[in-house]
């Protein structure tokens, strides 16, 4: 959420809010809930990159069973390798938690969802505008709208923020006229 001009010291006004726009209420993202998001994100768009420690297993057991170069200690390398690898984006995602830069996403806001536009406010007089063309792709969690922003900024929309059942339908219906979401049949 960098891109949302969010400054303290200069509140910006909001438009006017549409009257059909979907409000919900106040919320805030949870640290635990962020890091898994962008954890569960990340394995999503990076899973192709599983081929090379399996391709590197599969040399190294061929190496080794046709005797050219038995080693064992090639399998260890790779698995505390991915380990590594999972654990540096584990601790970049909850660095992000702890940075200044990042506290817009964890601040509490109230939307204001519409076909134009979403408006994000900390207070009447205070918050800032996110277009539909800054959102990649909306998914949906067991209980929540994720939207997602780029890699480690996301909206995320539980189902329990909304006012009403109509305010869910409304939403939902926003999103497959945004084609973010297919129709289930």
């Amino acid at each position: 959420m960098a891109k949302v001009p969010v400054n303290k010291h200069q509140p910006m006004y909001q438009m006017p809010s549409n009257p059909a726009a979907v409000k919900t209420k106040k919320y805030a993202l949870d640290n635990k809930k962020y890091i898994s998001l962008a954890m569960r994100h990340f394995i999503k768009t990076q899973w192709k990159w599983i081929f090379v420690p399996l391709a590197l297993i599969l040399v190294n057991a061929i190496l080794g069973i046709t005797g050219v170069y038995p080693n064992i200690w090639i399998y260890v390398t790779i698995f505390v390798g991915v380990i590594l690898y999972l654990l540096f984006w584990v601790i970049q995602f909850t660095g992000i938690t702890q940075l200044e830069q990042y506290k817009p996403l964890f601040e509490k806001y109230q939307y204001e969802i519409d076909n134009r536009q979403i408006l994000m406010k900390i207070n009447q007089k205070e918050g800032g505008v996110m277009k539909w063309d800054q959102i990649q792709e909306v998914y949906r969690d067991k209980d929540a709208f994720v939207m997602v922003i780029s890699r480690g900024q996301f909206i995320y929309l539980p189902y329990s923020i909304f006012t009403s059942e109509h305010d869910l339908k409304v939403m939902e219906r926003i999103l497959k006229q945004k084609n973010f979401l297919k129709d289930q049949q």
